[in-house]
């Protein structure tokens, strides 16, 4: 089944990206930022942002990003950290990127400054400070808590402290200080974005489903780049309207859905499609992940926009203690009516893979429901078999329809 709204996406990417290199007028004052940082804050000071990650996503999905691994390593940058960052840096020291096909842009937007949060993994700050030495640019960061449990006031304090005073260096840098009437739209905006993510991703708990894990992984892109926009709220609310259409006539995602299935982990950009089909064939549906619902963020408020932000963005599922982690996906799993989890242990993203601590097993006895620990990465194909995958998905699918009848 296609989604149609998917068109009106590509018109809205095309005309974020071109955005950059303007054919008339001064080229707009640009930030780089990482993709669950504070670009409410940067927006609010005139910024155009662009997110590197994205473009590494990218990378990962036009099976590019093996063509330019290699230049990173060269450099000093391991096989083994983020394949987005090796990717991104190795494609930028070969003069490539995709956006240029995608989009008839001739290159990634050179930064003004770099901002960067460590609430995802402390690679993001070793890949901004690579390009802040290159351009010779500023870079700041946000130092978040990590492993955090139930967040705290304190926490939310500290952090809070450092987005104040973010937004005072970022200002000296800009010249200009932080409008607190465009901050609040901007959060405002973000919040009305995340709610409407929410509401499409709730669409998997409709049986049949009539999306994917695999459908979300495309459709995230206005909820990551256009973050804090208007065009991200008016694209999500066209979204669900088409696919309040799909569940009103009874169309399913995938033909004779029969098992229902739960994506933890990242994405294998490249193999977007393979899985797809390949489960979509067996009848399995993956309804839910918690790599999509990432960029739902409960902590938005207009009404306190440096304690909302710093919340929101602390309180995200990759920097979160074991024991909460495995709260908050019993509760997807039991949400979503889930059958089976699919837990994708990344090669190079080690904070964004679960089941190296033992949840799968606890989760499992504590639901009854089974488990597939499968291997590969996100962007680099070198880690993934596909022949091995395949017969591993048959084996756990067939496992779970004997389970159901």
């Amino acid at each position: 089944m296609q989604i149609k709204t998917t068109n009106e996406m590509k018109r809205l990417l095309t005309e974020y990206f071109q955005g950059f290199f303007p054919r008339e007028g001064p080229a707009p004052k640009v930030a780089w930022c990482t993709s669950v940082g504070p670009a409410e804050l940067l927006i609010a000071l005139g910024y155009k942002v662009y997110y590197p990650e994205n473009h590494g996503a990218m990378l990962g999905a036009t099976r590019q990003a093996n063509e330019h691994m290699g230049a990173a390593n060269a450099l000093g940058y391991s096989p083994d950290i983020c394949s987005y960052l090796t990717s991104d840096v190795g494609a930028f020291l070969n003069h490539q990127t995709p956006l240029t096909k995608a989009y008839g842009i001739p290159s990634i937007p050179k930064p003004d400054v770099l901002v960067y949060n460590t609430n995802q993994c402390r690679e993001v700050q070793d890949w901004f400070m690579f390009y802040a030495r290159h351009f010779k640019v500023p870079a700041f960061g946000v130092i978040a808590p990590n492993m955090v449990d139930e967040l705290g006031e304190a926490q939310v304090d500290y952090v809070a402290s450092q987005f104040k005073d973010l937004a005072a260096v970022l200002g000296k840098v800009s010249g200009a200080k932080v409008d607190p009437e465009r901050l609040a739209q901007a959060v405002e905006l973000s919040r009305q974005t995340s709610v409407l993510w929410g509401e499409f991703l709730d669409f998997g708990k409709h049986t049949p489903a009539p999306m994917t894990f695999f459908d979300g992984c495309i459709q995230m892109a206005p909820a990551v780049v256009l973050r804090g926009t208007p065009a991200a709220v008016a694209y999500y609310r066209l979204l669900n309207d088409e696919m309040r259409e799909h569940v009103k006539a009874g169309e399913s995602a995938v033909k004779k859905e029969g098992v229902r299935l739960y994506w933890e982990g990242m994405p294998i950009w490249g193999k977007l499609r393979y899985f797809a089909e390949t489960l979509g064939n067996m009848g399995a549906n993956a309804v839910a992940s918690t790599y999509c619902n990432s960029w739902v963020f409960d902590g938005f408020s207009a009404s306190d926009p440096y304690r909302s932000l710093a919340r929101a963005y602390t309180e995200i599922f990759i920097n979160r203690s074991e024991a909460k982690k495995e709260e908050l996906m019993a509760a997807m799993l039991a949400k979503f009516s889930i059958d089976g989890v699919i837990y994708h242990d990344a090669k190079t993203c080690p904070h964004n893979s679960n089941s190296r601590f033992g949840m799968p097993q606890r989760l499992s006895k504590a639901t009854g429901i089974p488990h597939l620990i499968m291997n590969g990465d996100l962007c680099d194909l070198r880690c993934f078999s596909e022949e091995q995958t395949t017969t591993s998905l048959e084996a756990f699918v067939e496992q779970l329809q004997e389970n159901k009848h």
